[in-house]
Formats: structure tokens, C-alpha cells, sequence
């Protein structure tokens, strides 16, 4: 196939030629900063940070107890996938990652489209934690009795879509009492922000304030990123197990009844949730 056809690849012997090459070179090229350690703990910070405490909550709510058979499905398939990319990574021991392993196999426009969904992905999942923290964050202030204005706690859009969900429940005539809760302090967060030109200020502060501290961190270098990252899963994972042995004097076998509260299609609502617990490995 023509060098100019946006299916073109590259071999694996002309990779790792390329990489020789680098290697002999004038030396301009990625350091290798991080170890074994590092990258199991990157990993692990992004499965206990990214699903567990974020988007577990409402597959439950929606699934109840089957969505344990998620989890066993989701890590049965994260093997395959694991050893697709220990494969990949041995044979194509370059940067690039995704990237270059659909170049080597599918060829450039597969590699391209990839790359800016990886983009995509890692942009909005980041968005995902910010505001999974600052939830958890500010419920921890409201029970140390310091409460956050609501207009401080979500952003705009969430605000002015609740606002319309809100008055359509009120038009369709539902009780107040029947309204979620989420609904109810949206439209508090919308009617008590202050307002600049007509322009109301919502904002989600505390995300925006841990947004802008991991983006410093960052900044300032891979191995002081590597370094708080590391003690943070330790912390975290301390937390898991103190739940766990804690929690287990809890566990009451007559909640696991019914198992589908909702049926396969409560199970399936939790599909994505699930999944995304898993993108850390």
C-alpha cells in the first residue's frame, strides 16, 4: 500500500529500528522516571480513585446486589485485556502506547482516531473524579457543620437543566415530596446564586480548586507527582481495608434480597459504572 494512504503502517522492525536509532541519537526522547512500583501504584490509584469511590453508588442504587456479577464479568474480560497490552508493550517497547500499537496493526487513521479518544477519555474522566470529590468533600464539611452554598458545590449547566427537570415535575403535577433530593438543592443553588449582568455565578469550587492543585503538581514534575501519588493509594487503600473489617460486622444477608430490584435492565444501567471502575488497570 502507498506511503500516503492513511491506512499506511509501520512495522514492528521498523519501530524498534526507529527506536535504535533515537537511542543512538542526540538523545532527545522520553526518560524513563518511573519503576515497576510506580506504575503498579498509578495503576491502582486509578482503579480505587476512578470507579470505586465515584460511580459505584448509583449502579448499586440501580442494580442492587447482581451488580457483584458486573464485576466478575468486567475482570474477567480486564484479563484479556491485560495481557493484550503486557503483549503489545513487550513486543513494541516504545512511547506511544495505544497509539502506536493501532499504527503497527490497523494502520494510521485507526492510530489517529484512537489517540484523540484517549485524549477525550482522559480529559473527561478527570473531570469525573474532580466532581466525585468535591461531593465527597463538601458532605464531609456539611457534617463538621460548615456548610458550602450549594451555587459553590455544582456547575452551571447541572444547575440550569435541574432547574428545567425541576419545573417540569411541578407542571406535571408531582408532590414536592416525591422530587429527588439533587433536584431540590439545584434549585435552591439556582435561585441563591449571585448574580453579575444577569449572569448567575455557579460554580463546582472544590473541584475546580483539586483540578487546579493536581494540574500544579504535575507541573512541578512526574517524580513529585509519583511520590504523592504513591502515599495517597497507600492512604486509600488503608481506608478500603478499615471499611472492609469494619463493614463486615454490618453484613446482613437479608439485604441481598431481591438480587435484581430492577430487573436485568437495573443490572445493565450500572454496565458503563462498572466498566469505568476498571480503567485504571
Amino acid at each position: 500500500m502507498a506511503d500516503n494512504s492513511i491506512f499506511r503502517k509501520k512495522t514492528v522492525n521498523q519501530i524498534l529500528k526507529d527506536l535504535k536509532d533515537s537511542d543512538a541519537g542526540d538523545g532527545h526522547g522520553l526518560l524513563k522516571g518511573l519503576n515497576l512500583r510506580d506504575l503498579t501504584f498509578f495503576g491502582i490509584a486509578a482503579i480505587i480513585g476512578g470507579g470505586v469511590f465515584s460511580t459505584i453508588g448509583q449502579a448499586a442504587a440501580n442494580g442492587g446486589p447482581a451488580i457483584s456479577l458486573l464485576y466478575l464479568g468486567f475482570a474477567i474480560a480486564c484479563v484479556f485485556s491485560a495481557y493484550c497490552y503486557a503483549q503489545f508493550a513487550s513486543t513494541l517497547p516504545i512511547s506511544g502506547s495505544a497509539y502506536t500499537y493501532a499504527y503497527t496493526s490497523f494502520g494510521e487513521i485507526v492510530a489517529w482516531i484512537l489517540g484523540w479518544n484517549l485524549i477525550l477519555e482522559y480529559g473527561i474522566s478527570n473531570v469525573v473524579i474532580a466532581i466525585s470529590w468535591s461531593d465527597y468533600f463538601t458532605t464531609l464539611l456539611d457534617g463538621l457543620g460548615m456548610k458550602i452554598p450549594e451555587y459553590f458545590t455544582l456547575d452551571y449547566l447541572t444547575a440550569s437543566r435541574s432547574i428545567e427537570k425541576y419545573n417540569g415535575l411541578i407542571a406535571s403535577g408531582t408532590a414536592l415530596d416525591k422530587i429527588p433530593t439533587y433536584l431540590l438543592e439545584s434549585k435552591k443553588a439556582w435561585e441563591t446564586a449571585p448574580q453579575i449582568f444577569g449572569f448567575r455565578f455557579i460554580a463546582d469550587i472544590p473541584a475546580l480548586v483539586i483540578t487546579a492543585a493536581v494540574t500544579c503538581l504535575a507541573y512541578i514534575g512526574i517524580k513529585e507527582s509519583t511520590k504523592a501519588n504513591n502515599y495517597l493509594v497507600i492512604f486509600k487503600i488503608g481506608v478500603i481495608l478499615l471499611v472492609i473489617i469494619v463493614g463486615s460486622a454490618f453484613i446482613q444477608p437479608v439485604n441481598w434480597q431481591p438480587f435484581m430490584p430492577e430487573g436485568l435492565g437495573g443490572v445493565m444501567k450500572g454496565v458503563s459504572a462498572i466498566c469505568f471502575a476498571y480503567i485504571g488497570f
